[in-house]
């Protein structure tokens, strides 16, 4: 009888180390992915970072009345405005976040303007892979 309640406690002990162990290293992939809100603050503040987080050429265009350009670090125009600081008595906007993405549009109705970003993360860090900005 003793020797099976100390089989039993060992089992019991062999799984709680491996329960632990797992769920300190699920712990540690999560920990090491970058906060999205922490990246978009500093994305928008801190133009060096900004410019860091942005692979050109990047997906997307910059159409400004009958001239359409694509996006390159010559002519990145750096953002400042967080989508949650936008004015909503101007301007329409939207954002949706999943685990992996963000994607964000400001627009004004029947006038020509339209503004869209997506963000995306790739490996552990949040990117800027998607820009249009129109302005008819």
């Amino acid at each position: 009888m003793k020797t099976r309640l100390w089989y039993f406690f060992l089992l019991f002990l062999l799984l709680t180390v491996i329960s632990c162990s797992s769920t300190k290293k699920g712990q540690k992939d999560i920990e090491g992915i970058e906060n999205f809100d922490q990246f978009y603050n500093r994305f928008h503040s801190d133009e060096g970072f900004q410019l860091s987080r942005i692979r050109f050429p990047i997906e997307g265009l910059n159409i400004d009345g009958n001239k359409t350009t694509t996006w390159n670090k010559n002519n990145w125009a750096v953002l400042t405005v967080r989508i949650f600081d936008v004015d909503k008595k101007k301007f329409r906007t939207s954002h949706k976040k999943t685990a992996t993405t963000f994607e964000q549009k400001v627009w004004l109705e029947d006038a020509g303007f339209l503004s869209e970003y997506k963000f995306e993360l790739i490996g552990k860090k949040w990117y800027l892979v998607y820009a249009y900005d129109q302005n008819l």
